[in-house]
């Protein structure tokens, strides 16, 4: 009888380890703002980063606010159904972006296959124009990241924290 209570112990703990949630190989703390027609949100926050997920929480009087999932191909934000990166972008930032635009920025790498991108000694600039459809300015610099579209009135601020 311990053996058969022992291996379901172990079966028990094998299938609960199965459901659980990814692990973030980088966790950072930062102020993070996240402005567009439809959506106003700027406090602190963090940005989980996983081999195939991104989260970002932004919280308030150390509660959740709303927090971003996005992995595989998909944007889960708390106040709003899952969608597809395209269908996202459609209808809160802009559908002439890229899918992957919002991950790329909240992961501080290069958008729009780095087009309009200038190195500098700590970080890269981007600058894009396209008439009627988008005026970016995205910069990642010592730790902070800025992507301001005036058109779309879209700003995404990141300044991580330590």
């Amino acid at each position: 009888m311990k053996k058969i209570g022992f291996f379901g112990i172990i079966l028990l703990m094998v299938s609960i380890s199965g459901c659980a949630r990814h692990s973030y190989v980088k966790q950072d703390s930062a102020l993070i703002v996240f402005k567009t027609p439809t959506f106003k949100y700027a406090d602190m926050g963090f940005i989980y980063e996983g081999k195939e997920e991104l989260k970002v929480e932004i919280y308030s009087s150390g509660q959740v606010l709303t927090s971003l999932n996005l992995f595989h191909g998909q944007v889960c934000m708390s106040t709003l159904q899952c969608m597809s990166e395209a269908k996202f972008n459609a209808e809160v930032l802009s559908r002439h972006y890229p899918d992957s635009l919002l991950r790329n920025v909240f992961g501080g790498k290069a958008i729009f296959d780095k087009q309009g991108y200038t190195l500098s000694r700590n970080g890269f600039t981007q600058k894009l124009f396209k008439s009627g459809k988008y005026d970016i300015e995205y910069t990642v610099l010592n730790r902070q990241i800025v992507f301001r579209d005036t058109i779309n009135e879209i700003l995404i601020k990141v300044k991580q924290q330590g």
